[in-house]
């Protein structure tokens, strides 16, 4: 990676697409630790993440994570995932991020010198390549080291610096472990964001439901 000390950094994280790749690549993500991972690398004005949640389900595992990240350090946009059946009769969810992360991306480009973009999704090359015409670099992460990979070739071509994810790992990942559990006030405690087998489970339907409509983006 490739990162200046007095560069201005902001981060964009498409929460699904993120979480997605993760998981591939078998580990959790430790959002305190990406946090300071990149506080080390420059000066970082933001970390925004991006998150669709399901409103009428009971419970959401999304929201605790969402709340947790909200109360340490990010910027979390969410909006409600919109449920629809299909012409099969099937049940579809949309609920994805593009246009939100596009306006708040364009609209911080001039205050920032590198921004990294945490997802694979092909819909972002115009994007970046808009992004990069005002001045500011652009990183993203994401993983050729899957199988199919999860980015698309397109946005890895346009992107100034590809960053593995799976090469992240050891700094910003751990792996799930059986002993997370949730607080009484309701979110889940702060180390345990990620961990805990009931919670995954759980926090990966959710999100594998809201990522249906990006099957074969990449």
């Amino acid at each position: 990676m490739t990162f200046y000390p007095n560069e201005r950094i902001a981060l964009f994280i498409d929460g699904a697409n993120f979480y997605a790749a993760a998981r591939t690549l078998g580990f959790d993500v430790d959002y305190r630790k990406l946090l300071e991972e990149f506080k080390k690398r420059g000066r970082l004005v933001r970390a925004s993440y991006y998150t669709a949640i399901l409103e009428e389900v009971e419970y959401s595992p999304v929201r605790p994570l969402a709340d947790w990240l909200d109360y340490n350090g990010f910027n979390v946009i969410t909006k409600p995932a919109k449920e629809f059946t299909d012409t099969l009769g099937r049940r579809r969810v949309k609920g994805d991020m593009d246009i939100e992360i596009a306006v708040d991306m364009m609209e911080l480009a001039p205050h920032i010198d590198h921004i990294v973009l945490f997802s694979g999704d092909g819909d972002f090359r115009q994007l970046i390549e808009a992004v990069q015409r005002r001045g500011p670099r652009v990183s993203v992460v994401s993983s050729i080291k899957t199988q199919p990979p999860m980015i698309a070739d397109e946005l890895r071509r346009q992107a100034d610096t590809f960053i593995d994810l799976a090469d992240l790992a050891s700094l910003i990942g751990r792996p799930p472990r059986p002993d997370g559990y949730e607080n009484p006030r309701g979110g889940y405690r702060a180390d345990s964001i990620g961990d805990g087998d009931e919670f995954l489970d759980d926090l990966e339907d959710d999100f594998e439901v809201i990522e249906d409509e990006f099957e074969g983006e990449a």
